[in-house]
């Protein structure tokens, strides 16, 4: 109830979340393996639909499931050094968390389509601003502090108001 913003972020600076052990993955049979899309799907889905406003600050790399997980926030913040991607048309599967869709919405569906498909890999902190991927970028190191200031200017606000204008 008292709990007004969540920010996730990842553990030092090289890495938001670097994405999934491909090694793993292809282990998986393909039952496991639309059960483990599945479950990641729906953790996601539970992220994006939180009735607080969610940030991610993101250093370092953001790949595959990364990126998909900063998606499911309500906003991003992103380190200058930052790279984000969805690789995962360059192994032959799709990005499993509802990536394609998530990434449609927040800068088109034709530069959504260009980054799956050609499994862009080194999208920067700003050009992901550019585009509409990202909220701010800020100096490397920061990301989690602009991503505080942020938490911070939402707590200023009504609670109620800012759960419906989520919804």
């Amino acid at each position: 109830e008292s709990l007004r913003c969540l920010i996730l972020t990842g553990a030092g600076e090289k890495a938001f979340i670097a994405g999934a052990d491909i090694g793993e993955l292809a282990k998986l049979t393909p039952i496991e393996g639309r059960e483990h899309s599945r479950r990641g799907q729906a953790l996601l889905d539970r992220i994006e639909r939180l009735p607080i406003p969610t940030i991610a600050a993101i250093n370092g790399f953001a790949y595959g499931g990364g990126l998909e997980m900063a998606m499911a926030c309500s906003l991003r913040v992103a380190s200058e050094n930052a790279k984000m991607g969805l690789p995962e048309t360059s192994l032959g599967i799709l990005p499993g968390y509802g990536g394609t869709q998530r990434l449609a919405r927040h800068v088109g569906r034709a530069r959504a389509l260009e980054l799956v498909l050609t499994s862009e890999k080194g999208l920067t902190a700003a050009e992901a601003e550019r585009i509409g991927l990202v909220n701010r970028v800020v100096p490397a190191g920061q990301a989690l502090g602009a991503a505080l200031e942020l938490a911070r200017k939402i707590r200023a606000n009504g609670p109620t108001a800012c759960r419906y204008a989520l919804e």
